[in-house]
């Protein structure tokens, strides 16, 4: 894989990880439509790492305070003091997804990575994101959380091993159905992106050191790179378009993009 195709994914990865319009869906299509071999899931991998670089220097006040109060409380769960919370909350939270993401690991996830799949995930779950959106209360914030919250959040989570689903989308979407604010549902979900990523990306990388190929341990090094520089722009972007704006625009995108996608192979003409 060429410099200028690493450079192509990350760009992709970097501003859809965290817009909800599936960045894993994304770099499949990348990889079916320009001709190239699919990149494969330790390279995805790779540029889901990147993302998470940029997701813990964005949130790094809030990681240290979480860091902080756990600590202060040695570890206890004291759910009285938010920080203390929020982190095992998110840790919970995380749990399905590191048993289901091990389930699918085990037998194979390639046959996931279907155009016409992930053209009805696109389709589907942005009419429900949607739906959500526009149909239950924004009162909500993290101060308000509740562990049964969370956990509902991290199951919806585990719906994205699928492309097309979106992993912010679908843990957005169950954030709006709970009715938590736009910008706070957006935060609990990139704060949840950093466990799971990070222990998908450890044993991505000893795979890779076990099979000695170097080259890819270079490459990956580069995904993560130019990864970081685009997430966190794109972290930037989102965090402030929800302050006053609606997910309208990418629910409006990913329905054009998955009808395409359908129509894709048949003549009209």
């Amino acid at each position: 894989m060429s410099d200028i195709n690493i450079l192509w994914l990350a760009f992709i990865q970097g501003f859809t990880e965290f817009l909800p319009v599936s960045s894993s869906g994304h770099l499949v299509l990348f990889a079916k439509y320009v001709s190239q071999i699919d990149q494969g899931q330790a390279i995805d991998i790779a540029l889901h790492l990147g993302s998470l670089i940029a997701v813990c220097l964005y949130f790094s006040h809030t990681i240290k305070e979480m860091v902080y109060s756990l600590w202060q409380q040695k570890f206890r769960p004291n759910f009285d003091v938010l920080g203390v919370k929020i982190a095992y909350f998110i840790l919970i939270a995380t749990i399905p997804a590191i048993i289901i993401g091990g389930v699918l690991s085990f037998i194979g996830m390639e046959w996931i990575r279907n155009t016409k799949l992930i053209a009805f995930l696109l389709i589907f779950y942005s009419i429900l994101l949607l739906y959500a959106d526009t149909s239950f209360s924004t009162q909500k914030t993290l101060q308000d959380i509740s562990l049964k919250d969370a956990l509902l959040i991290g199951f919806a989570q585990t719906l994205a091993f699928f492309p097309g689903t979106s992993r912010s989308g679908i843990t957005i979407t169950m954030g709006r159905f709970l009715g938590y604010n736009r910008s706070e549902v957006a935060k609990f979900s990139m704060l949840l992106s950093v466990p799971s990523i990070l222990a998908a990306g450890v044993v991505a990388y000893i795979d890779l050191y076990q099979t000695g190929d170097i080259s890819q341990l270079f490459l990956g090094g580069k995904a993560i790179f130019w990864s970081f520089i685009f997430s966190l722009i794109a972290i930037v972007f989102m965090m402030k378009w929800l302050r006053t704006k609606t997910f309208l625009p990418f629910v409006i995108y990913r329905i054009i993009l998955g009808i395409v996608l359908l129509l894709d192979g048949y003549n009209f003409i």
